[in-house]
């Protein structure tokens, strides 16, 4: 089994720069995912980079511009990315063949937006058996999700549209950190 946890970064892409989005919280977000990509690679840690390309029609995220990783993740060569179209790393890619592959047990996890790709992704992970941390200040989520269109919802902002996405996760699916505790208790 590999003693080095995995970190994931998810749709950490230029299409979610397109104002349709609306607003976000947590501007800082890829930042934080460049400081913890910055660690793994400096540590020779295992890194796994997922793109979203959108099969919507005028989506943000289809191929093109908009597919591309933002500066601050961009993939260094020979570093794994996995291409899906749905809201699951998992689903039609390879990345659990891959960690598998590797013996990856533990995951750290980061990316946009976190109450979808982030969100199923982690769910997903922990279903098939990873132990799952979500850096939550490397993750950010959109006004886009504020008016969920049933009855009787009113509308959230996108920052409590975050926190109850980290909340539905932490303590059953993932242990919710902040990117400065994760980076001190990673072992260098």
């Amino acid at each position: 089994m590999s003693a080095e946890p995995a970190l994931i970064l998810i749709d950490i892409q230029a299409g979610f720069d397109d104002a349709r989005w609306g607003a976000r919280n947590n501007p800082e977000a890829e930042m934080r995912a460049g400081e913890l990509l910055r660690a793994w690679r400096a540590h020779g840690r295992p890194v796994v980079h997922i793109r979203h390309v959108s099969v919507e029609p005028g989506s943000p995220l289809g191929p093109g511009p908009g597919s591309a990783f933002k500066p601050e993740v961009a993939p260094d060569a020979g570093e794994p990315v996995f291409e899906k179209s749905v809201n699951s790393a998992f689903i039609g890619t390879g990345l659990e063949a891959h960690l598998r592959t590797t013996q990856v047990t533990d995951l750290v996890i980061c990316g946009l937006t976190t109450p979808h790709c982030v969100s199923t992704t982690a769910r997903m992970a922990a279903n098939l058996g990873f132990r799952v941390t979500l850096a939550h200040d490397a993750c950010a989520a959109f006004a886009a999700n504020a008016d969920s269109g049933w009855s009787g919802a009113a509308p959230m902002t996108p920052q409590a549209i975050h926190d109850s996405a980290v909340s539905h996760l932490h303590g059953e699916f993932v242990t919710a950190r902040g990117t400065a505790e994760i980076l001190a208790s990673v072992p260098a």
